[in-house]
């Protein structure tokens, strides 16, 4: 029994260790919105719930219809790419870039293309 306790003390004194090191290795990123000079700094990225990707796929017959998704979308096909709300409003614009139809970035962009 001592043995085992032993072990388990070992191991979690190695992964401590190890998340330290992790975390010492990670760049420290800028927490909250700080005005500076009239411009907002410290943004943090957009989680993977949020936000929007742009969906292009090519075939051997040539590239398919490009989609503008939510950024949670379960439709997104291939390699989506993530794109801003107004790059993503812009894109829309375009009449050769269609809002996907599942998640209608359109709406939530309120820009109804509907």
């Amino acid at each position: 029994m001592d043995g085992q306790l032993a072990n388990t003390e070992t191991i979690a004194i190695f992964l401590r260790l190890q998340r330290d090191k992790v975390k010492m290795a990670q760049p420290e990123r800028p927490r909250g919105n700080v005005k500076e000079g009239g411009r907002l700094t410290g943004f943090a990225q957009p989680s993977a719930k949020t936000g929007y990707v742009v969906q292009q796929k090519r075939t051997p017959h040539g590239s398919e219809p490009t989609f503008i998704h939510l950024a949670d979308c379960s439709m997104i096909e291939g390699t989506p790419h993530r794109i801003r709300p107004d790059e993503a409003r812009a894109a829309l614009a375009d009449r050769n870039i269609e809002p996907c139809q599942f998640c209608r970035p359109d709406t939530e962009l309120g820009i109804d293309l509907a």
